[in-house]
């Protein structure tokens, strides 16, 4: 119990670290204060270009994979191992370090998933890459991958603690992007350029 208390304490701090703010205060630019105001890898990139976007989405990745495959590692029950999943993500999110106000959370997710699920992020790129594709918005894409990956989760998984986790993470990567959905309600959603 101890040892999943402080890996969970552990995990939502690690999540906390706001890689995008970091990286742009390293080059001189804050980020909240361009693009959309974002802290996450897709306002990093249209703002500081693709490397330290990229840069960003790595980060922000490995800080939902690691708590997730340090409870493995431990040998920690599938109540843990959701439990850190969600800590980190929760963490990137409503991040302690910026008075609770964060990033929407889709790359951290992506890190969650790939320690719990890892086929399942692969159907659910492909969503995320083919809307990308077909209509050039992100926040459509990370909307669609998001719903779509407790469907995926549910059917090859069969884990219920981890499909569990995977529709409440959705829900608030979906919810985190209510702003985004109305944007492209009104047609005025930002493109992705390459």
């Amino acid at each position: 119990m101890l040892t999943g208390i402080t890996l969970v304490i552990a995990s939502y701090l690690l999540g906390s670290v706001p890689t995008g703010l970091l990286l742009g205060k390293a080059l001189g630019v804050d980020i909240r204060a361009s693009g959309s105001g974002n802290i996450g890898a897709t306002n990093v990139y249209r703002t500081l270009g693709r490397n330290v976007g990229i840069a960003t989405l790595l980060c922000d990745c490995l800080k939902g994979l690691i708590p997730v495959l340090a409870a493995r590692w431990m040998g920690l029950p599938d109540i843990w191992v959701a439990a850190a999943g969600f800590a980190a993500f929760f963490g990137h999110v409503y991040t302690v370090f910026l008075r609770f106000k964060g990033g929407k959370g889709v790359a951290t997710a992506l890190g969650v998933f790939l320690g719990t699920s890892p086929a399942a992020v692969l159907i659910a790129m492909g969503v995320f890459a083919l809307v990308i594709w077909k209509w050039r918005y992100v926040s459509l894409a990370s909307i669609t991958a998001a719903a779509a990956m407790p469907i995926v989760v549910a059917i090859i998984d069969q884990r219920p603690l981890i499909t569990a986790l995977t529709i409440l993470i959705a829900a608030i990567v979906i919810w985190k992007h209510r702003e985004n959905i109305s944007r492209l309600k009104a047609g005025t959603e930002n493109k992705f350029k390459a």
